[in-house]
């Protein structure tokens, strides 16, 4: 069934598609210079979407290889076992 409703949906869009093409006429309109930093500023939106996105695939990605191959990060073993412990009453 979701084959069948994923068939015509593409089905649908293409012949959306050819009969936009087919019977479409060409508009003249103006098209104000403010829209080019609404274009502008969208397209940044994307870029960085598809970046944060692909950048928390690769985290994931990362963490599953280091649990099959055994390897712990290195910035979790680091950890603060020096103490320096100041008294001040103490004399020297």
């Amino acid at each position: 069934m979701k084959n069948n409703v994923l068939r015509g949906l593409v089905l649908a869009g293409g012949l959306f598609t050819v009969s936009m093409l087919l019977f479409g006429e060409n508009g003249n309109a103006y098209i104000d210079p403010s829209v080019m930093t609404y274009v502008i500023q969208a397209v940044a939106g994307v870029i960085i979407a598809i970046g944060a996105v692909v950048g928390i695939y690769i985290r994931k990605a990362k963490k599953k290889v280091q649990d099959k191959l055994g390897i712990d990060d290195v910035k979790e073993q680091e950890s603060d076992d020096i103490v320096v412990s100041a008294d001040v009453n103490k004399e020297v």
